[in-house]
C-alpha cells in the first residue's frame, strides 16, 4: 500500500497543467474570436461563448448555485488526489480538479451577476453539440482515466 501523498506531484502537477492551458486557451480566445466565429473543419468552429450553465451548457444556468456545487467538488477531489495510492488515480483525479478549477476561476474572476456569478468562456463549437472548453474536456477525460484506473488491479502502476 502506498503513503498518501505519495503521488502528490502527479496529482497537482495534472491539475496545475489542465487549469493553466484552459486559462491560455480561454485568453487566447477572448482576443482572437472577438469578431467572430473562425471555422475549421466540417462543423469545427471556434465561436466566443460565455455560459452561465454547467459544463457543455447542461444545468440550469443559476451560475452560483452551480460554482457552490464546484467548491465542493474542488474540496472532495483534494481530499481523494492526497490520498491516492495509485498514480493512475491521481492523474484522473488532477486533470477532472483541473478542469472544475478551470471554470470555477471563471465564475469567480469574470463580470457576472453577484457571488460566484461569472460567466465560464467557451469557444469550441461543433454547431450539432453545445460549445465547450479545454475544461469541460478535461472533466470528461478524467473521468475516463478513472474509469481505465478502477478496471486495473490496485498493485498495476504501468
Amino acid at each position: 500500500m502506498a503513503a498518501p501523498g505519495r503521488h502528490l506531484g502527479t496529482f497537482l502537477g495534472a491539475a496545475a497543467l489542465v487549469a493553466l492551458l484552459d486559462q491560455l486557451t480561454k485568453h487566447w480566445a477572448l482576443s482572437a474570436l472577438d469578431d467572430g466565429p473562425i471555422d475549421l473543419v466540417g462543423s469545427l468552429r471556434l465561436n466566443l461563448v460565455f455560459n452561465d450553465r454547467a459544463a457543455f451548457s447542461l444545468g440550469f444556468g443559476n451560475t452560483t448555485a452551480i460554482a457552490l456545487v464546484g467548491c465542493t467538488l474542488v474540496v472532495v477531489l483534494v481530499v481523494m488526489g492526497v490520498r491516492a495510492e495509485q498514480r493512475s488515480w491521481a492523474l484522473g483525479l488532477g486533470i477532472i480538479l483541473g478542469g472544475a478549477l478551470g471554470n470555477l476561476s471563471d465564475r469567480a474572476f469574470r463580470a457576472g451577476d453577484g457571488f460566484l456569478g461569472g460567466r465560464v468562456v467557451d469557444m469550441v463549437d461543433l454547431q450539432w453539440w453545445p460549445v465547450f472548453n479545454l475544461a469541460d474536456v478535461a472533466l470528461w477525460v478524467g473521468i475516463g482515466v478513472l474509469l481505465l484506473a478502477s478496471r486495473r488491479p490496485s498493485g498495476d502502476e504501468a
